[in-house]
This record gives C-alpha cells, sequence and structure tokens, in this order.
C-alpha cells in the first residue's frame, strides 16, 4: 500500500493516446488559450488606459480579467505539453500547485463576480448613494478582501488536502489536478477530514449563488418600476453581460459538480471539465465587448493607438 509519502508524480488523465489525436488537441487549446489571453489582455488594457472606464464596475472587470487569465493558465499549459510531447506526468509539486492556483483564481472569481453583483444592485437600486457607497476605497476594499480571504481559505484547503495519505495510486482522472479527483485516491480516513473543508466550500458557493439571486431579483423589481421603455432598458444593459457571465459560470460547474457520478464517464468528465475550467475566461471577454458600448469605443481606440497619447496613466477615478 502506497501512501503520501512514496507518490513523487501523479499521471494526468489524457484526451487521446492517438498521436494525431493529441496534436489536435494542442492546437484546439493553443487556439483557446491565446485567444483568452489576448481578449482579457484587451479588456485590461482598455480599462487602464480610458479613463471613460475607471469606474467601480470596469473596475471589478479589470479584476475579473486578471483571474480569467490565471484560472486558464493553470490547467491548459501543462496539458498542451503533456500532448505535444506525449507524456501523462505531473509532478507531486506540480500537482499542488496546480490545485492550489485553480482554486485561487475559481474561487475569487465567485467572490468578485457576488460583489458586481452588489455593484448593480446599488447602481440601480439605490442610485443617489452610489458614489458614496461604492467609492474609490470601498471598491479597492472589496476587491482585495476577495483576494486575501480566498487566498488563506485556499492555502488552508490545499494544505488539507496533500496532507492525506494517498492509496489509490497516482492516476489522477482528469486532465489536471483537482480536489474531486484527488479524493478518489486517499484513503478512507483521510477522506473523511476532507469532508468538512468540502462542505464548507458548497456552502461558500451556494451562498454567493443565492446573494447574486437575491441581488437580481431586487434590480429587476426596480426596473419593472422605470416608467420609460429606455430607462428599463438602459438599466437591464448595464446587467446583462454580468448576468450572462454567472450564468455561464455557476451552470458549467453546476453540471459538473451535481451531475451522477455513477453513470459519467472518462470522456464525459474531460469534457465537462473543459466547459467550466476553459471555456468561460475565453467567453467572458467577448460577452463584455458584444454587449457594452463603452468598452466597444474603448477597444475602437485601443486598436487605434489614441489610448496611450490622450490618456494619463493613473489608475482609477471613481
Amino acid at each position: 500500500m502506497s501512501n503520501r509519502t512514496t507518490v513523487t508524480e501523479f499521471l494526468l488523465l489524457g484526451f487521446s493516446d492517438v498521436r494525431e489525436l493529441q496534436i489536435l488537441h494542442f492546437v484546439v487549446f493553443l487556439v483557446i488559450y491565446l485567444a483568452a489571453l489576448v481578449g482579457n489582455l484587451l479588456i485590461i488594457t482598455a480599462v487602464a488606459f480610458d479613463h471613460h472606464l475607471h469606474t467601480p464596475m470596469y473596475f471589478f472587470l479589470m479584476n475579473l480579467s486578471i483571474l480569467d487569465i490565471g484560472s486558464i493558465s493553470v490547467p491548459v499549459p501543462k496539458s498542451m505539453a503533456n500532448s505535444l510531447m506525449n507524456t501523462k506526468s505531473i509532478s507531486y509539486s506540480g500537482c499542488v500547485a496546480q490545485v492550489f492556483f485553480f482554486m485561487l483564481f475559481s474561487s475569487t472569481d465567485i467572490a468578485l463576480l457576488t460583489v458586481m453583483a452588489y455593484d448593480r444592485y446599488v447602481a440601480i437600486c439605490q442610485p443617489l448613494h452610489y458614489e458614496r457607497v461604492m467609492n474609490r476605497r470601498a471598491c479597492i476594499q472589496m476587491a482585495a478582501s476577495a483576494w486575501i480571504s480566498i487566498f488563506v481559505y485556499t492555502a488552508l484547503h490545499t494544505g488539507n488536502t496533500f496532507a492525506m495519505s494517498f492509496c489509490g495510486g497516482n492516476m489522477v482522472d482528469q486532465f489536471f489536478c483537482e480536489i474531486p479527483q484527488l479524493l478518489k485516491l486517499a484513503c478512507s480516513d483521510s477522506y473523511r477530514s476532507e469532508a468538512g473543508a468540502i462542505a464548507f466550500s458548497v456552502c461558500l458557493g451556494l451562498g454567493c449563488f443565492v446573494f447574486i439571486v437575491v441581488s437580481y431579483v431586487q434590480i429587476f423589481t426596480t426596473v419593472l418600476r422605470i416608467p420609460s421603455e429606455q430607462g428599463r432598458h438602459k438599466a437591464l444593459s448595464t446587467c446583462l453581460p454580468h448576468l450572462t457571465v454567472v450564468s455561464l459560470f455557476f451552470s458549467t460547474v453546476g453540471f459538473a459538480y451535481l451531475k451522477p457520478t455513477s453513470s459519467s464517464t472518462s470522456v464525459l468528465d474531460l469534457m465537462v471539465a473543459v466547459l467550466y475550467s476553459v471555456v468561460p475566461p475565453m467567453m467572458n471577454p467577448i460577452i463584455y465587448s458584444m454587449r457594452n458600448k463603452e468598452i466597444k469605443a474603448a477597444l475602437r481606440k485601443l486598436m487605434a493607438g489614441r489610448l496611450f497619447t490622450k490618456n494619463e496613466l493613473s489608475i482609477f477615478r471613481l
């Protein structure tokens, strides 16, 4: 029986053992990864250099883009490298790093989406108090609180996970290291010690989801009371990108973790993992740029090279 001290590496499940399909996987992931990087970097640059976007909503959007770059950079490059080199191995320390950083970025993503829902709630339901409530200091504090609290939580959760004894071998049924798959390799007594941390994580996620739902119930109730159709459309247009991103994130994660385990195959698990780990970081910049006139205008200026010459480098005038 092997335990944690004898595990020096893990083997990740590949998409295929056929060389041609491995190359195809590398190319597809490379295109997706570059699209996500370019899209999110454009959002970050546009928000940073266009003073018209120095508002709380776009400040949080820039943080979301940073998280998206981080979250997709955790599983995709290693998976591409494994396909290109026809290997499945990842070192023990590499697996720890993947678990820590993927949880950090994805969990902070949830926290930030919750803060963005609150921002939209204050903007639409309490517009007279918006500048006072969502001032520069408050926005920085909320973003910093999300990053720091999730960092501490992730460090404790990751440490607790790798304190387990792995008695089930070192084959991870996923294309990157994640806690649910590592639990399948743990001894039964170690698994029970991790159950509390998992339950706490689920409660946090559900709490954020409920907060977002309640916020949007209040938002829609307020919007319906706006007398003019143009006013209702303008209010909803500021919420639609965020609502779309929230729906995409929670639907993919919910499908991944709530589907019946017994009916899932390894191929299905791989496809579902791609949905929640790779697709949202690529789609989020597209969603925000398609539905937002201010982002479109800033991106046009950026492409024309005018942002760098007409705007100062001061960060946020909230």
